[in-house]
């Protein structure tokens, strides 16, 4: 089965185009002061239209407060809310029940130990998504172009539907799928010429790449 894939931190008419022809199920806009991605809500809000009907646009926070969300909501009207921050159960199924929207929450792992981690959002979050630790003194949650051990996602329920992130490009996105089947995958910094500036040609690859794995696993 081909796995989700969503193209994250899109801030141009181009990127976006690349990715909804590419055949990107979700594509995701990044809220966030700190990171080179960051975007205007009403400029996410402007570039979704294009989304409409063809991938589900996702909005990104990290630890928003409820005032954050209500304005990105009301600019953007985004499909999915994905919190990439220390957000507990609780706050995640506040977020769900005040928009009625389906809600990603971000996981940043390193070894096996770390899945535990989702036990309590298990029935409270929609979806997860695996993210590498960010490296030490790293400023930004995601988007830092590092990929953890996929092996370690073996121990996970197989009940368990999941996003594969961290470092994924056109070169191992192959050996990725080879050893894991996620539900999705979400890529960013690995689909960017500098950061925060995402390269067509870049964009194209990894889809090529991604529909070359399913070839070889259909096989």
């Amino acid at each position: 089965m081909t796995p989700d894939i969503k193209i994250c931190g899109l801030k141009t008419e181009e990127a976006l185009a690349a990715a909804l022809a590419g055949g990107a199920s979700h594509v995701g806009f990044i809220f966030f002061p700190k990171s080179p991605r960051n975007i205007a809500a009403n400029e996410a809000g402007r570039l979704r239209q294009a989304a409409l009907g063809r991938a589900k646009a996702v909005a990104v926070t990290v630890d928003a407060d409820d005032a954050t969300l209500d304005a990105i909501v009301a600019a953007m009207a985004p499909d999915m809310l994905q919190l990439h921050g220390s957000e507990t159960p609780g706050r995640v199924a506040a977020v769900k029940a005040r928009y009625g929207l389906p809600v990603m929450k971000a996981f940043s792992i390193r070894d096996a130990a770390d899945l535990a981690a989702i036990g309590p959002y298990r029935g409270v979050a929609d979806l997860f998504l695996f993210d590498a630790k960010p490296p030490r003194g790293a400023e930004l949650p995601g988007g830092n172009g590092v990929p953890f051990d996929w092996r370690v996602l073996a121990a996970l329920d197989p009940g368990v539907d999941y996003m594969l992130s961290g470092g994924l490009n056109a070169d191992n996105i192959g050996e990725a799928l080879r050893l894991v089947s996620p539900a999705g995958i979400d890529i960013s910094s690995g689909v960017e010429s500098a950061p925060g500036v995402k390269d067509v040609a870049l964009i194209e690859a990894f889809f090529r790449a991604v529909r070359v794995a399913g070839k070889k696993s259909a096989a």
